[in-house]
Order: structure tokens, then C-alpha cells, then sequence
């Protein structure tokens, strides 16, 4: 097959598709691979890295989406990639469609067949290509929450996990998941006071276990009211398989919280699950709502190029190259992935 990686035009987008020892296992198994000129490198990996594993560099979108038939990216198209795709492509890639209808309508007007990353599912019901990425995006959120919390960035001016004779700082993070596990690990060691709100109790067994510094905690709405209030971090992690992410935070919790607060919102590629998240970039990343400083970027882990790359190719890779070889649709966790194809919607979130 023929296999197509174009650059990421996303704002500050830095991620390649594939890295360079990824293209190489395509290309030793009989696959023809089209790098577009300077793709991979803001990841640290420039043409020539590419070139020395039998990868062909070409010199624009056109070329890309022009020789290949399957399109592996990033981020979901945007209006110059979807310039390019054809019905005849299959495209590989994150999509979260079910917050961008009119990419939706978009994908099935052009008819091409399209697996989201963000769908694939194992036979233990787990999202092996999502879970790279929510490691980082659950580790940079708290980071950069914590540099937030700073008076010169608009913060109530805290050091996250206090000091001798300084109180520790409240993080609350909604969801145990990958990308919220993640979070608490870096909240824990800083030294703050972390909870946990999952419906899922082996999640929350896992968030005691960081430290002895998290609590674990069923989200009622009530306690979720209280911890929201008294935070300095609040933490979005909430995930659906497919589907737009739930509210746990309503506007009234944020305009309870304290002016000078930070919120993170990592569900935002799904719609967000905190009332007040709405998509930010990393040109101009963060919003004040009702006193509260909101960091809401759609590609979090794209801050952080070469580290994010290595993890996600490691993980996509071998999905690519059965999707390659063909006879790939009765695969119960790549026939899980397909969002549409053939002008249709045919994931079941989506037809929700």
C-alpha cells in the first residue's frame, strides 16, 4: 500500500504521523511510504532521518494525499488537508467527531473511509491509541495548571504543593482514567491535596494508591459542588468512547470557584466536561471565565512534539500496518475504530 504522512498544520501543531523506525517496518514489509517535506521536523526528526529508512520525502500536501491511499496524521483535517482527501483514502488519525459536526458532514460529503485513533478498541475494552496521548495530556495539564496558578500568569499566586507554614494546595481531578491518573501522579508529588472523582471503584482503589495524599470519591453532584468550590485545580478528564463528554461541572460550580483558579479541561476534544470550556490553541491557550483562568487546548500533548511522536507512532504502528495489508475490516478493533465511510456515519456514538 501506498502510505501517506502529511505535515500537521494545526496551530503549533509539532507531531508526526509516524516517526522514522516506524516508517521503516512499513517499508520492509513491501509498503511504499510518502513523507511531506519537513513533517516530522518540529519532532526532532528531519527529512533525511526519514529518507535513510527507504521513506520517499515529497513536496507538498498535494503530493502526499495525491500518491497515497492511506492517509496516516495526527489531528483530526482541517480545511487544507480536507482540500486533499479523497473518497478512495483512508484516513487514519484522532478525529473527535462527535464535537465537530461539520467536520462529520464534512468526511461523509467527501465519502472516504475513516478510522479515529480515539475509537480503536482491545478486547479488554481498553483504547490503546488514545492512552499515549492521555498519559501526556494528564501530566502537561497539571503542569502547566500549576504555572497558572502563578500571580504573573493571572493566578491567586500558590505554590501548588505549599511549603513549611504555607497551607498545600487543593487539586480536584474528574475522572480516574489514563489522562486522569496521570494528573494526580503529578499533583500528588508536588505535595497537594488531590481527589478523585470516578463512578468506577477499582479507579479509585488505583488514585489512593498514588499516595497518601489523594482521596478516591464517587461523584456526587453535591461533593462534587463542594470539591469544585474549594479547589485551586480542577481537572477535566472525563471520557466516553465516542461520544461528547458529559457536564460534571456546571457554570454555577466554576462561578463558586475562587477568582484566580485554574481549570483544565482535557475532555475539550470531546466537547469538554466543565460547562465553561470552549476550544483554545496553543497560540493563544487560556481564557478567564467568572475569575477563573480556563486552559483549554485541543492538541495538549502537540507542546511537547518529540516525546508525544515517539509515544503515539510506538502505538499506531502496528494498527497502520494491518490496516495496510488489507482484509483488515473484520478486525474487531480497527472495525471498532471506523467513524464513516462510504458518506455514512456508522460508529454507534456517533449515530447517537
Amino acid at each position: 500500500m501506498r502510505i501517506g504522512v502529511p505535515r500537521e498544520i494545526k496551530a503549533l501543531e509539532g507531531r508526526v504521523g509516524l516517526i522514522p523506525s516506524a516508517c521503516a517496518e512499513l517499508v520492509r514489509a513491501g509498503h511504499e511510504v510518502f513523507i511531506e517535506t519537513s513533517a516530522g521536523a518540529k519532532s526532532g526528526y528531519p527529512d533525511e532521518a526519514f529518507v535513510a529508512v527507504g521513506a520517499e520525502i515529497v513536496a507538498d500536501a498535494a503530493a502526499v494525499y495525491g500518491r497515497g491511499e492511506m492517509i496516516v496524521k495526527v489531528k483530526e483535517p482541517v480545511e487544507g488537508d480536507l482540500a486533499h482527501l479523497r473518497a478512495e483514502h483512508l484516513l487514519f488519525c484522532y478525529l473527535h467527531l462527535a464535537a465537530l459536526p461539520e467536520l462529520t458532514r464534512r468526511l461523509c460529503e467527501i465519502g472516504c473511509t475513516a478510522v479515529a485513533f480515539e475509537t480503536v478498541e482491545d478486547e479488554r475494552g481498553r483504547l490503546p491509541l488514545l492512552a499515549p496521548m492521555s498519559d501526556i495530556a494528564g501530566r502537561l495539564s497539571m503542569q502547566v495548571a500549576t504555572q497558572l496558578l502563578h500571580q504573573p500568569q493571572g493566578g491567586k499566586g500558590i505554590l501548588l504543593g505549599g511549603v513549611p507554614a504555607a497551607k498545600r494546595g487543593k487539586a480536584v481531578i474528574l475522572g480516574g482514567g489514563v489522562a486522569g491518573s496521570n494528573a494526580a501522579i503529578i499533583a500528588a508529588g508536588l505535595g497537594a491535596e488531590v481527589i478523585v472523582f470516578d463512578m468506577d471503584r477499582d479507579k479509585l482503589v488505583a488514585a489512593r494508591a498514588i499516595g497518601p495524599n489523594v482521596t478516591g470519591l464517587y461523584p456526587h453532584s453535591a461533593d462534587v459542588a463542594q470539591a469544585v468550590a474549594d479547589a485551586d485545580v480542577v481537572i477535566g478528564s472525563v471520557l466516553v468512547t465516542g461520544e461528547r463528554a458529559p457536564h460534571v461541572v456546571t457554570e454555577e460550580m466554576v462561578r463558586a470557584m475562587q477568582p484566580g483558579s485554574v481549570v483544565a479541561d482535557i475532555s475539550v476534544d470531546q466537547g469538554g466536561c466543565i460547562e465553561t470550556t470552549r476550544p483554545t490553541t496553543w497560540t493563544d491557550p487560556t481564557y478567564v471565565t467568572h475569575g477563573v483562568v480556563h486552559f483549554t487546548v485541543t492538541n495538549m500533548p502537540g507542546a511537547v512534539p518529540r516525546t508525544s511522536s515517539q509515544a503515539l507512532s510506538a502505538a499506531i504502528a502496528p494498527y497502520a500496518m494491518r490496516l495496510a495489508a488489507g482484509d483488515w475490516e473484520e478486525v474487531p478493533s480497527l472495525k471498532k475504530g471506523v467513524n464513516v465511510a462510504g458518506g455514512q456515519v456508522v460508529h454507534p456514538a456517533l449515530l447517537k
